[in-house]
C-alpha cells in the first residue's frame, strides 16, 4: 500500500492520461444526472409541490388532468369517503402567455392552475380574481411582481402579485390562482373545455393522520363507485407521459457511460500491471502477498477516481450555479452526486480488477529472470 501512494505521489504524470479520461466520464456522469434531475422537476413540480397525499382523476382519464372532469356530486362522494381529511380542486390549462413589449407570436409557455389546497409555497387563500402567483422560473422571461400577461387567443390578463418555486409543469413555469380564475381563463380561451360551477378537473386529498394513503384510495374509488382513479402523489408523478421513457432512456446512457469508465480502468492498470511484472516477482520473492499487491492496484484506481469525482462534482456545482433559473433544465442535488460518484468507483473497483488474474499468475522466479 505504502508502495502505491508512493508511486502516486513521486510520478503523478503516469496517471494523467487515466485521470484525465476519468474526469471526463465524471464531467459526463454528473452533467447527465443533472440533466436528467432538471427536466424530471421541470415536469413534476406542480405535483410535487401539492401538500395532499392523493389525487383523484376521473375514471377513464388515464391519469391526465386534461381528459379528466370532476362533477359536484362525485366531489361529494369522495368528500364522504374522507370526512376527516381535506379536499380541495385542481385545474389546469396550457395556453401561450404574450407580455408587454414583445411580438405577438413572441410567447411564453404557461400552465394555469386554480387551486383550492395550497401547494407548498402559495397562501391558504387564493389570490383574488385575475391574480396569479408565478413560477419563478418565468423570472427568466422578464415576469416580475406586478406584470400583466395576456393569456392564450382570448388574452385574457391576470396579473402576477408573487412568485412560488418549483412549480414546473411539462417543462413550463406555472401560474396559480383560485379555481374560479381558472375556469375564467379555460371558458375564454378553450369554450369546448369549458366547465361548469363546481366542476374541476381533479381532486387533492389530504389524509387524516395516521390513516394509509393507500388504504383511502381504495375507499374513494369505492365510494364513488369506480367512476375514479386515485393515486398518490408519486404514481401521479410516475403516470406523467414520457416520464417513465426519460428516465429509462437517460437510465441506459449513465450505464453505458459507466461501462466505458469500466474499460478505461481495466486497460489503463491492465498495462501498468504488465510494465510492473519484473517489481511484482522481487516484492513477492520478498514475501509480499498477491492480495497485498493486487490492494495497491485497487488503492491507486479509486484515488485517481477520487480526484477525477472531484473535479466532475465542482465543475456541476459550477454549472448548476451560473446558469439561469428557466434556461436549462439542470439541476444538481446530493443524492445524483452520490449515485454518481458510487457508480464510477464501482467502475474503477470493476476495472482493476481485471489486473487481479495477472497479478496472482506473478511467478517470483520467472519474472525476476525475464521469462514471464
Amino acid at each position: 500500500m505504502r508502495l502505491a501512494l508512493r508511486e502516486l505521489r513521486r510520478r503523478p504524470g503516469r496517471f494523467g492520461v487515466a485521470t484525465a479520461i476519468l474526469t471526463l466520464i465524471a464531467v459526463l456522469l454528473t452533467f447527465l444526472g443533472g440533466l436528467l434531475d432538471g427536466l424530471e422537476a421541470g415536469s413534476t413540480g406542480a405535483y410535487r409541490a401539492q401538500q395532499g397525499d392523493l389525487i383523484v382523476f376521473a375514471d377513464g382519464a388515464q391519469t391526465s388532468l386534461v381528459r379528466s372532469r370532476i362533477e359536484p356530486e362525485v366531489r361529494a362522494q369522495v368528500e364522504d369517503a374522507v370526512p376527516d381529511g381535506a379536499v380541495g380542486g385542481l385545474g389546469s390549462a396550457q395556453l401561450g402567455g404574450r407580455l408587454e413589449g414583445r411580438g405577438p407570436r413572441d410567447l411564453v409557455g404557461t400552465v394555469v392552475f386554480g387551486y383550492e389546497l395550497a401547494p407548498r409555497g402559495l397562501p391558504d387563500e387564493p389570490p383574488g380574481p385575475g391574480e396569479v402567483y408565478a413560477d419563478d422560473s418565468l423570472r427568466s422571461e422578464g415576469v416580475e411582481e406586478g406584470t400583466v400577461i395576456q393569456l392564450g387567443p382570448a388574452r385574457t390578463e391576470l396579473t402576477v402579485v408573487g412568485f412560488t418555486s418549483d412549480a414546473k409543469y411539462s417543462g413550463q413555469g406555472t401560474l396559480w390562482g383560485s379555481v374560479d380564475t381558472w375556469r375564467q381563463v379555460l371558458g375564454e380561451n378553450r369554450p369546448s373545455a369549458a366547465v361548469g360551477e363546481g366542476t374541476v378537473q381533479a381532486l387533492v386529498v389530504a389524509v387524516p393522520d395516521g390513516a394509509d394513503p393507500a388504504d383511502v384510495a381504495e375507499a374513494i374509488d369505492e365510494a364513488t363507485g369506480g367512476a375514479t382513479e386515485t393515486l398518490t402523489i408519486a404514481e401521479a408523478i410516475d403516470a406523467l407521459p414520457g416520464l417513465a421513457q426519460q428516465r429509462q432512456t437517460f437510465s441506459q446512457i449513465i450505464g453505458v457511460t459507466v461501462l466505458i469508465a469500466i474499460v478505461v480502468v481495466a486497460l489503463f492498470f491492465a498495462l501498468i500491471t504488465v510494465e510492473r511484472t519484473a517489481l511484482y516477482g522481487v516484492l513477492k520473492a520478498l514475501g509480499a502477498r498477491s492480495a497485498t499487491l493486487f490492494g495497491g492496484v485497487l488503492l491507486q484506481a479509486v484515488l485517481v477516481t477520487l480526484v477525477a469525482l472531484a473535479i466532475g462534482v465542482g465543475a456541476a456545482l459550477l454549472l448548476d450555479a451560473v446558469i439561469p433559473a428557466g434556461s436549462l433544465p439542470f439541476a444538481v442535488t446530493s443524492g445524483r452526486l452520490l449515485s454518481s460518484a458510487a457508480a464510477l468507483l464501482f467502475a474503477a473497483a470493476v476495472g482493476a480488477a481485471f489486473s487481479l488474474r495477472r497479478v496472482l499468475r506473478v511467478d517470483p522466479a520467472s519474472a525476476i529472470g525475464g521469462g514471464a
